[in-house]
């Protein structure tokens, strides 16, 4: 009988005639990096438990005041951050406090460059105040979900980071169009998984919108991403097997259970001998 929650194994694509494999079959080190959306309180409203996740994941995407966040409470964020050595970025995202930045916007480009500009820069000079840098840029919600195939406003978030700095890594989903774009626009791309979230069979995220969308289980989703660390997949919801290529896990930090769920992926990493490091060297 399986053991709960064990998955059937991935089927990886063809890896051509010129495979190296046969050349080298020797054990390589697997490691990946583990980040949570932080900094996203707001004045005396709370969200989430920031100091606990910083002491479970390896990079903080930190909010920028748009979708969340407010500058005293992005500061005291950036400030743990640094003294633990967790790495940061940006999370920049539309300018909608009220709906949290999960509300899909048709943004002009012009705008949007200027907004990601604009939020990239006030990070910045939090983060110098805080004794630490923006290592790299990950969008917020709707934004990152809109911008995973929508071209024009792909083409704006790029063009605000390069305006920026063009060194600095764009997380991205894991198998989107905007990996492609932001890379053959000059950008390192850093692709993404998420520990929390249930995957159509194309690649994306389920919509918040339908049932079993977000996953609280925290054995079951530690058992999702060692697969995927190991194998490069992850099941969907409908059942098919989607085969996804990442760097970075995310683990929502605004979930109740946030923190259970990454202390208990954290462990089951480590305890698989997975080495857990930022993706950016930090």
């Amino acid at each position: 009988m399986p053991a709960p929650h064990s998955l059937p194994a991935c089927t990886r694509p063809a890896t051509g005639r010129h495979s190296r494999r046969a050349q080298d079959e020797r054990p390589r080190p697997v490691q990946i990096d583990l980040n949570s959306d932080l900094g996203e309180g707001f004045g005396a409203w709370a969200m989430g438990d920031d100091a606990a996740m910083l002491d479970i994941v390896t990079s903080a995407n930190i909010a920028c005041g748009f979708h969340a966040g407010d500058p005293a409470g992005i500061l005291r964020t950036l400030r743990a951050a640094a003294a633990r050595g967790v790495a940061v970025g940006a999370h920049v995202g539309y300018r909608d406090l009220a709906g949290f930045g999960r509300r899909a916007m048709d943004v002009g480009s012009e705008d949007l460059t200027a907004e990601v500009i604009y939020q990239i820069g006030a990070l910045q000079a939090l983060a110098a105040a805080a004794g630490t840098s923006v290592s790299y840029v990950k969008p917020h919600g709707a934004l990152y979900n809109t911008i995973a195939g929508d071209a024009r406003q792909a083409g704006a978030v790029i063009a605000g980071v390069l305006a920026v700095d063009p060194s600095l890594p764009l997380v991205c989903l894991a198998g989107a169009p905007i990996c492609d774009r932001a890379q053959a626009a000059g950008l390192p791309v850093v692709a993404e998984a998420f520990a929390d979230r249930a995957y159509t069979a194309g690649g994306s995220l389920l919509s918040r919108a339908l049932p079993n969308a977000v996953l609280h289980d925290p054995a079951l989703i530690a058992t999702r991403m060692l697969r995927l660390v190991r194998e490069g997949c992850v099941e969907a919801a409908d059942g098919s097997t989607v085969t996804l290529a990442a760097q970075t896990i995310c683990v929502h930090g605004d979930a109740p259970d946030a923190v259970a769920i990454a202390r208990h992926l954290r462990t089951a990493l480590q305890a698989a001998g997975v080495a857990l490091r930022p993706f950016t060297g930090h």
